[in-house]
């Protein structure tokens, strides 16, 4: 009964969100008072039924309930409780259940937390999701069912993907669909400005922390998902411009573009219809990223779906959400009017020139990544966009960029000066050119970009800093900077934080990419391999039984000018259950660089087996920097301002304005 329970509340939820998409925007609109306060009970309604339908699926694999069809081919009864739960999104029904799981949950927060939110655009948001979730309850019901039946039920299943079965990605999706859902917000609020007609600081300020909100998971589900791809498969690297890495990324891009210019909305009311297109283009990419990995168009580990007719449903729901956004911001866009005019060198004109960045930046990445499939859907000859591309034409897009970011926050609103700003910057490009020269010096036969990226991350660090410290006149005798740096407000901090942890990154993203050096060769007990001034001594292979797998583990001592380092233990999985088997990489972590070591196949008879070992300088940096900036933007999201959005009504002067609304 579990199953069918399941599906009850799953179908309920749709009529559930029938209801919603429909009253409450109509009652908006007729200033009908009984049908606008429908949208909130409607909204909690959703996610109880959905979160109890998704609580039923959870149970069928805790439980390993063979008789339904996608416990069988996911799950088995050897697979510990961890990836049992994780086996509950590790497919294409149980992930789509998560993805309205999430949107509902979003869809609550709103009807719980925006009771600041004027009630008419409290209605239209929270109607426009349910409209989204229509679409895919729809998709679920009719193509997707998690809780199909299986006669007569198999004695065991067919076991989760082993590439899945890992702590980083049991925990992947779910962030990554926080984030992505998450600018369904945006959208939403966009969406309702649109039908409204107005766009101002307050709804820039409403808006805001749903955004940075979804920024923060998705930043935290694209770090945890490349740092699963470094550590699990075994080639040494953390990012490979895959198609689904891209379906991931530029979101972020867009996202990190419309964080930036909601900014100049609320502080200045501008770039209105710009900020509303970027909502609508961010969340059109989160639901390409979930076409691209959901229709069967791609083969890669997270795409599930391989039935075209899921991909057409995809495909259309596509069609009727961007193409139907997009018309109604072509009617009633031009309608927004922008009252605040700002000069071309101002803080305005350089986070418009961070826009422009960003969503060429966007727009490169969706051309590399959507154009193979093109070509291929018309029938033209098989084409391969790999990081060549990526690299020689995305990262010359963020030079100029990053350059940007370290000036913009120096200059004043409306109109600023750019010789003081690089004024007060000259030590930091004196700075950031004797790191360019030394790094060029250490190591010349790098790639260029490699040592620029250097010079860039020590340009925007130490100008983060001295914008920094400029707001706590920290050099000013008497200004009194403790009590300055007291008074600065947590959206402060997470800004600095936010650009001092993309320098940390770009740092980490140079050395890796630029600097690692990589050895491939056949190792026999007792054989040693020097590498980067280290080295590995192979100490043979010894054989361990898991709890759904056998494994063969390669120990590698590791030793330095004569001193001991470490011990690296690798590893290569058996799976029986699965057919299949995995690399398990053995790491050492220094803030210099990574001792990175991997077997591979058994080799003769001498206890030989196929090494690769590497040296990846710099990389922590990376996870670091990415760290910080989520810290930065949960920092800003605890700031006051972000909580309360805007001044918040009282409950009698909300009724007195629906009362005299309706009486018009």
């Amino acid at each position: 009964m579990t199953a069918e329970l399941g599906l009850f509340a799953l179908t309920l939820a749709f009529a559930v969100a029938l209801v919603q998409s429909t009253f409450p925007i109509i009652g908006a609109t007729k200033n009908y008072i009984s049908w606008i306060t429908l949208a909130g009970p409607t909204a909690i309604t959703q996610f109880v039924l959905v979160a109890l339908a998704f609580g039923c699926l959870t149970k069928l694999y805790i439980t390993s309930d063979f008789s339904v069809l996608n416990v069988v081919q996911n799950s088995n009864t050897s697979m510990p409780l961890l990836y049992k739960v994780s086996g509950v999104w590790g497919n294409h029904e149980g992930s789509l259940l998560l993805w309205v799981l999430i949107l509902a949950l979003y869809g609550a927060a709103v009807a719980l937390f925006g009771q600041n939110l004027p009630p008419a655009l409290r209605a239209r948001v929270l109607s426009v999701q349910a409209m989204i979730a229509i679409g895919f309850y729809l998709f679920i019901l009719l193509t997707s069912n998690p809780f199909e039946r299986v006669f007569p039920p198999p004695p065991d299943g067919r076991e989760l993907n082993p590439l899945l079965q890992d702590p980083g990605l049991a925990f992947h999706p779910p962030m990554l669909y926080m984030g992505y859902v998450g600018f369904s917000m945006a959208f939403s609020f966009a969406i309702a400005a649109l039908v409204e007609g107005r766009v101002d600081a307050a709804w820039a300020r409403w808006v805001r922390p749903w955004t940075l909100a979804a920024w923060c998971f998705l930043t935290g589900g694209i770090v945890l998902g490349s740092w699963w791809a470094y550590y699990e498969l075994g080639w040494g690297g953390w990012w490979f411009w895959d198609p689904v890495e891209n379906a991931s990324f530029m979101p972020w891009l867009a996202g990190t573009a419309l964080l930036h210019s909601c900014t100049v909305v609320e502080k200045r009311d501008a770039l209105k219809s710009w900020t509303i297109l970027l909502a609508i283009i961010t969340f059109s990419l989160s639901l390409l990223g979930t076409f691209l990995v959901r229709s069967g168009v791609l083969t890669s580990v997270h795409a599930f779906a391989t039935d075209p007719e899921r991909g057409v449903f995809i495909l259309a729901l596509l069609i009727v959400v961007i193409g139907g956004s997009l018309s109604l911001f072509a009617w009633r866009g031009p309608q927004l009017k922008t009252t605040g005019l700002f000069q071309p060198i101002s803080r305005e004109g350089a986070l418009l020139f961070n826009n422009l960045c960003m969503t060429t930046a966007t727009a490169t990445v969706l051309l590399g990544t959507l154009y193979p499939l093109f070509v291929d859907a018309v029938g033209g000859d098989k084409v391969s966009v790999g990081p060549p591309f990526f690299n020689s034409v995305f990262i010359p897009l963020m030079i100029p960029m990053i350059f940007a970011m370290a000036i913009g926050p120096l200059l004043n609103w409306k109109r600023g000066d750019l010789f003081g700003a690089l004024g007060r910057l000259k030590l930091v490009g004196i700075s950031s050119l004797i790191v360019t020269g030394a790094t060029w010096a250490w190591h010349n036969d790098g790639p260029v970009f490699a040592t620029l990226a250097l010079g860039l991350s020590a340009w925007l660090g130490l100008g983060t800093l001295v914008e920094l410290a400029g707001r706590i006149k920290l050099f000013v005798p008497g200004a009194g900077s403790w009590a300055r740096v007291c008074r600065l407000t947590r959206a402060s901090w997470g800004m600095t934080l936010g650009h001092m942890g993309l320098a940390i990154s770009i740092a980490g993203m140079a050395g890796a990419g630029g600097w690692t050096q990589e050895s491939i060769q056949t190792m026999k007990p007792g054989d040693t391999i020097k590498l980067s001034g280290y080295d590995f001594t192979f100490k043979g292979v010894h054989q361990r039984k898991g709890a759904n797998f056998t494994s063969a583990v390669g120990t590698f001592v590791v030793h330095k000018n004569g001193i001991y380092v470490t011990n690296l233990s690798a590893e290569k999985r058996n799976y029986p259950v699965g057919k299949m088997q995995t690399t398990e990489a053995a790491i050492h972590t220094t803030l210099g660089g990574d001792l990175y070591a991997v077997i591979g196949d058994h080799d003769g008879n001498d206890g030989a087996y196929v090494t690769r070992l590497y040296f990846n300088p710099l990389v922590v940096w990376m996870w670091i920097g990415a760290i910080v900036m989520v810290l930065g933007g949960v920092l800003s999201l605890s700031d006051r301002r972000y909580r309360i959005g805007a001044p918040r009504q009282s409950r009698h002067g909300h009724a007195k304005e629906l009362e005299a609304k309706s009486m018009i």
